[in-house]
């Protein structure tokens, strides 16, 4: 098992490029089952949910060429219909294909989800929307188990709260499906208005893109044509690398992102005394010397993501004073504040608000990521530890983050991946 070394430093310099959303990615490659034709995606992240979901498909049948940044999907051949428990069971966004096998299909058979446990992300929102559409849904054996017969019928819909692969899935449940279908309080963040975008200029006439109130206009079981398409820049991982700036007061630029998908995280490190400079497509950090503390709270897209809280909860510990933490999400996202304490920061819990008292001197010591953003924030926390720091458990971090040593290495980060 691997496991990255990091010997604190006092700075960084240098570019980073952005590699795409993984999480714009897996909605994406499990669209490809409703296309008819094979699928040329661009700048897809190397990392390893997207094997995950590319093994996924194949064994469903389809064939899937990836190369560098590149993927060729082909779902013409698909001729199985159960997504097994052994693929995923690492990846609660398998569950991503419940939504087109059915509707494409008329039934479907697929595994209740694993993956990160920072709490519980129930698929229930999914299922009852399903339900609604007019399918029998049945859970045995710790598989869900669809079936519409006659296909999925347009109707409204409207999420209790707003989930984010649940908006997803029936939008692409929608797409094939009889009729209309509105989605109310469905999830704005820009992954889902990819999905809307990739899917509205192959055909699919979608109404109120990026807006809260969705219409799905569905084909009644045509097959659509979906043209080549290039994956969004992954906000998160330009975020991740914005912090690592912060905390160590370097200048970094970032190329091949998007800033208007960063507006909060941008505000935040502004508040925190970070300055900018944005083009087109890049975006430099130029630090301040002393990092303010501030006050985060986790919500839903436009607000501050839940996915860039760990990693200002690493920044925070070099805060000149106190800052809190409140995260609305998930339950049980704190799990790398046990370690952050291993380094020697000053972290309170109060259920869903974390104290943050800074500012501490960080030791390197031996850490364990124990999810995937946890991971990033335990990563930063060494970039300005005294010694060095063992990264244990950086699968969590494969999963997400596209060549992390090697982008760090450029800019002069002592960070290298060891064998245990």
């Amino acid at each position: 098992m691997d496991y990255l070394q990091i010997e604190g430093i006092k700075s960084l310099n240098g570019t980073i490029k952005i590699s795409g959303a993984k999480n714009a990615s897996l909605p994406l490659i499990a669209m490809t089952i409703l296309a008819k034709n094979a699928v040329h995606i661009k700048n897809l992240p190397d990392v390893a949910d997207i094997k995950t979901l590319l093994k996924l498909l194949s064994n469903l049948g389809a064939k899937c060429d990836f190369h560098d940044d590149k993927v060729i999907v082909e779902t013409s051949s698909l001729n199985h219909t159960k997504a097994t428990y052994d693929i995923v069971k690492t990846m609660r966004a398998s569950i991503l294909v419940l939504g087109p096998i059915l509707t494409r299909f008329g039934h479907c058979e697929v595994s209740l989800p694993g993956g990160c446990a920072i709490g519980q992300r129930p698929i229930d929102l999914h299922l009852k929307a399903l339900e609604q559409m007019g399918a029998e849904i049945n859970i045995q054996a710790g598989y869900v188990e669809a079936k519409a017969p006659n296909g999925l019928k347009g109707c409204e819909i409207i999420f209790d709260k707003i989930t984010v692969t649940g908006t997803a899935n029936i939008i692409m449940a929608a797409a094939l499906a009889h009729g209309k279908t509105t989605i109310t309080n469905a999830a704005r963040e820009p992954e889902v208005v990819q999905l809307c975008e990739v899917l509205n200029d192959s055909g699919i006439n979608i109404d109120g893109i990026g807006t809260a109130i969705l219409t799905i206009h569905g084909t009644a079981g045509k097959l659509v044509d979906i043209k080549e398409f290039s994956i969004i820049p992954d906000r998160i991982e330009a975020g991740t690398y914005l912090c690592a700036g912060a905390i160590t007061r370097s200048e970094l630029t970032l190329t091949n992102v998007n800033t208007h998908h960063l507006c909060a995280v941008i505000a935040k490190l502004e508040e925190m005394g970070s300055r900018f400079s944005i083009t087109q497509n890049s975006i430099t950090i130029h630090p301040s010397k002393k990092i303010k503390p501030t006050k985060v709270i986790t919500q839903e897209y436009p607000a501050f993501p839940t996915d860039m809280q760990a990693q200002f909860m690493a920044l925070a510990t070099q805060a000149d004073g106190t800052s809190i933490i409140e995260e609305r999400l998930f339950e049980n996202r704190f799990m790398h504040v046990s370690e952050l304490q291993r380094m020697g920061a000053d972290i309170s819990l109060n259920g869903n608000v974390a104290t943050v008292n800074g500012k501490t001197k960080l030791s390197g010591t031996d850490v364990m990521a124990t999810d995937l953003r946890a991971s990033s924030a335990l990563v930063l926390a060494a970039l300005v530890a005294n010694g060095v720091t063992d990264i244990h458990r950086i699968y969590h971090l494969d999963r997400g983050y596209d060549s992390l040593e090697k982008k760090l290495q450029n800019v002069g980060a002592k960070i290298k991946r060891l064998k245990e």
